[in-house]
């Protein structure tokens, strides 16, 4: 299913019922931050029926239906898996590294290849696993380690889990603010997140996006907060939900039920500084807006 640019508006425009109104009469859509302008991205064959429906409906219509609206008798279809990892390519491209890393190191059980991930590089001597300081591997070049632990997952509902939410908070970056955006804030997530985690925990094991995920909450949170946009519009309840459970993780009960240790520092890490940028990026799209 090719997509096309149906329509090019400023950003000063707000679309939010529009949208609405596409998104409840299931038209596959996406909205696009380019410059100075917002753009509406349709399946090729539904372009003009929407750009007609847009005329009528500028604000969008809460009573209208499928037939009222001019759509195709047999009515839309939500785009295929496929079609959303093609318009989301990095959210795709990151969690298919997860997925490969998985089955190199074993999900967690193969010592030397999880090696080549880690924050830290390690040696195995007898029981013990003794860590390269930090300094000494980044003289040697292993600057790759910085940001490799978000590669690690310690078994499968870990991956699964950290996989489910990466695509859903990812590709609504992607979508507003471009690839690029995605794949600049998640290195820098991930580099925050493991800095934190290693300055507060000393020489350790430790891996996984949800430092990673905890950034991106936070930047589609305080983003949405300052220039609203129903693409980073996130359903009832996960932001506390979220929250909630970073709050549970702090006070030690998941490692006492024997569920592993959890990397809070990352998370808190990773939570801060997605703030942070939710912030600036938020206070220059509400800028542009009002300009």
């Amino acid at each position: 299913m090719s997509v096309v640019a149906a329509m090019r508006l400023p950003l000063a425009v707000d679309l939010g019922g529009f949208v609405r109104m596409l998104r409840r009469l299931q038209v596959p859509h996406r909205v696009v931050e380019e410059g100075q302008e917002q753009v509406l991205w349709v399946p090729e064959h539904l372009a003009d029926d929407v750009r007609q429906l847009y005329q009528r409906f500028p604000e969008g219509n809460d009573d209208l239906d499928i037939e009222g609206a001019g759509l195709p008798a047999n009515g839309p279809t939500q785009p295929s898996l496929a079609d959303q990892a093609r318009a989301c390519k990095v959210t795709a491209a990151i969690l298919l590294l997860c997925l490969v890393v998985a089955g190199v190191t074993g999900l967690g059980d193969n010592l030397s290849t999880i090696g080549w991930f880690t924050f830290l590089e390690f040696r195995v001597q007898g029981e013990y696993l003794y860590f390269t300081p930090l300094a000494q591997g980044l003289a040697e070049g292993q600057w790759w380690r910085l940001v490799s632990p978000m590669l690690l997952h310690f078994g499968v509902l870990h991956l699964a889990m950290n996989a489910l939410w990466y695509w859903e908070l990812g590709k609504r970056i992607e979508l507003r603010q471009g690839p690029w955006m995605l794949l600049g804030l998640t290195l820098v997530f991930s580099l925050v997140s493991n800095l934190a985690q290693h300055y507060t925990s000393g020489p350790s094991l430790f891996g996984g996006l949800s430092g990673v995920l905890y950034g991106l909450l936070g930047h589609v949170w305080l983003y949405q907060w300052l220039a609203p946009n129903p693409l980073f519009s996130l359903p009832k309840g996960v932001l506390v939900m979220m929250l909630i459970w970073l709050l549970v993780c702090l006070t030690g009960v998941v490692g006492q039920l024997g569920f592993g240790q959890v990397a809070n520092a990352a998370h808190v890490g990773g939570l801060l500084i997605g703030c942070l940028t939710g912030l600036l990026g938020g206070a220059l799209a509400r800028r542009k807006l009002s300009a």
